[in-house]
């Protein structure tokens, strides 16, 4: 959160603030992000809210937050033409 907030690279994230470097921050993130942490707390937290009696789904909104992805982010394979019909082979 305090990356999205400030706009700061992980290398610039104060130590002496979180507790530990940027980068360490950013690995943990990774590998808690690869194993699946999120959706799991996700649930867990939505799990005691409902056992608690909390969960109000009548005051529900949603929200999210776009981050630029660095250097093009992660190509998974070929993108999808756009276009309506192939192009004519020029050869």
């Amino acid at each position: 959160m305090f990356v999205l907030r400030t706009n700061v690279a992980w290398r610039d994230v104060p130590a002496e603030t979180i507790g530990c470097s940027g980068v360490t921050c950013w690995r943990r993130l990774r590998e808690w992000t690869e194993a699946g942490v999120w959706p799991r707390l996700h649930e867990m937290l939505l799990a005691e809210l409902r056992a608690a009696g909390s969960l109000e789904m009548d005051d529900v909104a949603i929200d999210g937050s776009h981050v630029r992805a660095l250097k093009g982010g992660i190509t998974r394979g070929p993108h999808r033409s756009t276009a309506v019909a192939p192009a004519a082979s020029t050869m």
